[in-house]
Parts: structure tokens; C-alpha cells; sequence
């Protein structure tokens, strides 16, 4: 399984950050619009719609509701004021929610419009991180770099620090495997990263703010990240699915690949606008 993750991680990331440096900010923003779409597709199929063509309607919708925010500007740099509030309200609540649901687990899950609703605003809000952090004046690659070295650096930090040091559970009733210990060598991995790729942004010539400063916002995407993996977990619990899909082998669907970064996106764009400002 380890072996099978790492073949389709390696060329993912190398595509992922290629696709990041080298295409502009609208096209890029399109292509993410595709994958949102498709995670959409999934997240209904998680929800309990259970007809293909169902799922293909949220699906478009999604897909519709995007292509409006990025014609109303809402994608942009200067469009995060508007969002920021709602979706730090948002993720809060999420939060509050994946609190009372580890304590109880035997709690009935949602209707399944609410989850429709809430995978719609997830997915809505993970873009409009991704794209805004991208279209930042001069250093909108660095941005998107960051984050997604973040998010991943966590993972991989959890994963193999949790393997050998995990002893106490994050939230067992959601997500069994994951430990605090887990956690905390994500962070440790993520941070480093940060301040290799600050260094190197610097060397570039990039007027970055100072690095205690982004080392702070990195562990607060890492929190983040966290908080959307275990939403993605809760999700699939509702669902009785292990996996959102079998389209990546080794890792599921594409909301298995992106779940940590439907949080993590939009509060990184937060705190660089923050920063920034």
C-alpha cells in the first residue's frame, strides 16, 4: 500500500507544482474548477444520492457556482475580504461540529441535504483558497507552493510519525488511526518545509513577511488541514465508505487526495491577506 501511495504522490506533486509555475492564474483556476467538480461528484455519491445522474447535476452546479464567483471577481486577491469572515465562521462550526460528534458518536447524521449543502460551500470555499492564493501580485506561485507543501509535509509527517510514535488518538470515533503524536510530527515536517521554501523565496527576490510570523500561519494551516481531513473522515463514516473512490490507487478518490486542503486553502489564503496587508 506505502509503495503504491508513493507512485501516485510523486508524479501527482511534480504535476501539481509544474502546472502551478508555468500556467496563469485563469486557466489554473479552471482546472481546479474541474477537479472541484469532480470531488463534488463524489461528495454527493458520499452524501446519498445514489443515481449517477444526480450526482452529475450537483456536480455541474458546483462546477456553474464557481465559473459565477470567478466572473463577480469573488477568486481574486482583493475578493478575500469578502469571503473571510463566512469561511473562518465556517470552519469554526466545523470544528464545533467534528468536537460533538467525537464525543458522540452514536449521533444520527444530517439529512442529506445538509450534507449536499455543506459539501457545496466546503468545496466552494477550498477554490476560491487555491485560486486567490495564486493570483497574488508577483508571488502567487510561492503562495500556492506553500500551501500545498504544508498540507502535504503534514501528511507525510503524520503518517510516519504516527507509525512509530502514536500512542494516543486524535479523535478515535472519526478517524481511528489518527494520533496527537501524529499531529504534532506533521507540524514539525510542515514548519521545516516552510522555512526551507521561505529561504529559497527570499533568494528569489520575493519580499516575504518574517518567518516567525509565517511559521505561525503554517501551524495554523496544519490545525486547519487537520480539521478538513476529519471533516472528509466524518463523511465517509455517515457513508460506510472507507474511500471516496478508487480513482488514485494507493489513496482512494480525489477528495481522499485533497480533504486536508478544503480547510487548509482557505485559511492560508486568510493569513496571507493578513500578512500581506
Amino acid at each position: 500500500m506505502l509503495k503504491k501511495r508513493v507512485l501516485t504522490a510523486v508524479p501527482l506533486a511534480a504535476v501539481a507544482l509544474l502546472l502551478v509555475w508555468t500556467l496563469p492564474t485563469a486557466w489554473l483556476g479552471l482546472l481546479l474548477a474541474v477537479i472541484s467538480a469532480w470531488a463534488a461528484w463524489e461528495w454527493a455519491a458520499l452524501s446519498g444520492l445514489k443515481r449517477r445522474n444526480d450526482q452529475a447535476i450537483f456536480a455541474a452546479a458546483v462546477g456553474a457556482l464557481l465559473g459565477v464567483l470567478w466572473t463577480l471577481g469573488a477568486a481574486r486577491p482583493a475578493g478575500i475580504e469578502a469571503w473571510a469572515l463566512p469561511a473562518g465562521a465556517w470552519w469554526l462550526g466545523m470544528l464545533a461540529v467534528l468536537t460533538v460528534r467525537s464525543r458522540q458518536p452514536d449521533l444520527a447524521a444530517p439529512s442529506r441535504n445538509v450534507r449536499l449543502g455543506s459539501g457545496a460551500v466546503t468545496l466552494v470555499l477550498a477554490w476560491l483558497g487555491l485560486v486567490a492564493l495564486h493570483g497574488q501580485p508577483d508571488s502567487g506561485p510561492f503562495w500556492l507552493t506553500l500551501c500545498f507543501l504544508l498540507v502535504w509535509g503534514a501528511d507525510i509527517g503524520a503518517f510516519f510519525a504516527g507509525r512509530h510514535f502514536g500512542r494516543v488518538p486524535l479523535a478515535p470515533a472519526l478517524s481511528p488511526k489518527k494520533t496527537w503524536e501524529g499531529v504534532a510530527g506533521g507540524a514539525l515536517l510542515a514548519v521545516g518545509l516552510l522555512v526551507l521554501l521561505v529561504g529559497l523565496g527570499r533568494g528569489m527576490g520575493l519580499v516575504l513577511p518574517s518567518t516567525p510570523a509565517l511559521m505561525l500561519l503554517g501551524v495554523i494551516v496544519v490545525a486547519a488541514s487537520v480539521v478538513g481531513d476529519l471533516t472528509e473522515s466524518l463523511l465517509k463514516r455517515w457513508a460506510g465508505a472507507k474511500d471516496s473512490g478508487q480513482v488514485l490507487p494507493g489513496h482512494g478518490g480525489i477528495l481522499d487526495r485533497v480533504d486536508a486542503l478544503l480547510a487548509g486553502a482557505p485559511v492560508m489564503a486568510i493569513g496571507v491577506m493578513v500578512l500581506e496587508g
